[in-house]
């Protein structure tokens, strides 16, 4: 598990499962070190402005409060734009919709997707705990990978129910404000089905291979997003996973962002007054491919808004 697989996950990807769990207030502890340089960044046009903000959906309790320029966009925008509506990420039907997702529609299973070794080595990883291949058979690799990635993060402090996005949603829903999302579920989920087995089976190859790796890699991708280091989110996310995995990197990254680019540029120029936040994972905001170079070759004014950087 490279920082592609983790960044799929982790940045990219605003996943309905790790929002099943309840909405705690996340705890600001007196010895805190707080995010320091936000990914935020305002377009604009003659009217009003859509401030864009790239989150890490998982977090831990150390990771708040907020940097104080978030807190100004949000009091700036009367309305706030996620992945996905946040009322859908709670709906009944959308654990159903991801356990469909999961599973195969082709006839296939796991034992026949992923390569022989690969699969002994998940075998024996998983005996290990008390589990078999057999019980995650009906489920495609990038599901189990999935849970992978949520043992690791969370056995780091991670929590889903800390990440920005969810504290945001529940913010957002407290001061009243206007909610809704770029995509929805199915789409999202159909993006993640729609990866090749091959790309999909690498991930947990990787993770096999160097368990210990992916704990480092996971804690510089974060270490790197609370510095709001963008070269080298951009470098050893973005591109990283453009080179390896790169039909990954289309559906879930450049595709996505062409899908919202409309959804986006119509708080601009069809609305004549109030201001947006948007909440997307970090690996959107990055590139040439990324929302900002998008939004800026539409000819929008592009700043970023960081009290602490240099600009």
């Amino acid at each position: 598990m490279t920082c592609t697989r983790l960044a799929l996950l982790l940045c990219a990807l605003l996943l309905p499962v790790a929002h099943a769990a309840p909405q705690p207030s996340p705890p600001v502890a007196a010895a805190a070190t707080p995010v320091q340089r936000p990914l935020l960044w305002k377009v604009s046009d003659a009217d009003n402005a859509v401030y864009l903000l790239g989150s890490f959906h998982l977090l831990k309790a150390d990771d708040y409060p907020l940097p104080a320029e978030i807190d100004r966009a949000f009091d700036d925008s009367q309305q706030v734009l996620f992945e996905v509506d946040p009322a859908a990420m709670t709906a009944p039907e959308t654990m159903t919709k991801m356990q469909h997702y999961m599973g195969y529609d082709n006839g296939k299973s796991l034992s026949q997707v992923l390569p022989k070794p690969t699969l002994e080595k998940l075998n024996t990883l998983l005996a290990a705990g008390g589990g078999s291949v057999q019980a995650v058979e009906q489920q495609e690799p990038w599901a189990v990978n999935l849970a992978l990635v949520l043992s690791v993060s969370q056995a780091l402090g991670f929590r889903p129910e800390l990440g920005m996005d969810r504290q945001l949603m529940e913010r957002t829903a407290k001061a009243g404000k206007p909610a809704a999302g770029l995509e929805t579920i199915d789409a999202q989920l159909q993006a993640m089905d729609s990866i090749p087995y091959a790309e999909q089976s690498q991930g947990i190859g990787e993770f096999l291979a160097d368990p210990q790796k992916a704990i480092h890699q996971l804690n510089d991708m974060h270490a790197w997003w609370r510095a709001g280091d963008v070269e080298k989110l951009d470098s050893g996310m973005r591109a990283d996973m453009a080179s390896k995995t790169p039909e990954s990197y289309r559906l879930l990254d450049v595709q996505r962002n062409l899908n919202w680019l409309p959804k986006i540029q119509s708080r601009l120029d069809g609305v004549k007054s109030g201001n947006t936040l948007v909440v997307v994972g970090a690996l959107h905001l990055l590139g040439n491919d990324g929302l900002l170079e998008l939004l800026r070759g539409k000819g929008y004014k592009v700043e970023r808004v960081c009290d602490r950087c240099t600009l």
